[in-house]
């Protein structure tokens, strides 16, 4: 079977296809200065999920990321709930960083830096019409925590 290579969002609106090599390109142009660290995706849901614990505080439900080989967090969010629709609609990749001032150096900023728990700064950027979250963490054994902090 040939390889299938991914597709990359042009200016033009077209989507051309790019190998193995501009792909890598691409990826350590944006990600020189800063290391990324896979954390969790997160999916929203208006269905009721095992595992759910709220979070009064944020107006919104979360399963435990750490339940599923991937990492995978399903979230539902109360009628309120104040974030933008850009994060309570699309699934977002989370990624953990030594220094979230930097990663979100120059980004779309959609939720500002907070402290959702303690020990944990986050921050949601939109990239590509995607949100993407950033967790910096004060203490290594709190990234694996529930509440990963949106």
């Amino acid at each position: 079977m040939p390889h299938r290579y991914p597709v990359v969002p042009s200016q033009t609106g077209i989507h051309a296809p790019c190998n193995d090599a501009q792909l890598g390109r691409t990826l350590t142009q944006s990600l020189m200065t800063q290391s990324l660290r896979y954390h969790h995706l997160g999916i929203p849901t208006t269905e009721a999920f095992a595992g759910s614990v709220y979070l009064p505080r944020l107006k919104m439900t979360v399963s435990d990321h750490m339940a599923t080989p991937y990492r995978i967090q399903w979230m539902r969010f109360d009628d309120d709930c104040p974030f933008p629709d850009l994060v309570k609609r699309l699934p977002h990749v989370a990624f953990e960083v030594d220094d979230l001032e930097e990663a979100i150096r120059g980004k779309k900023l959609v939720i500002e830096p907070n402290e959702p728990s303690p020990g944990v700064l986050v921050a949601f950027i939109e990239e590509a019409g995607a949100p993407v979250e950033f967790l910096q963490f004060s203490e290594k054994d709190v990234s694996n925590q529930v509440a990963s902090g949106h």
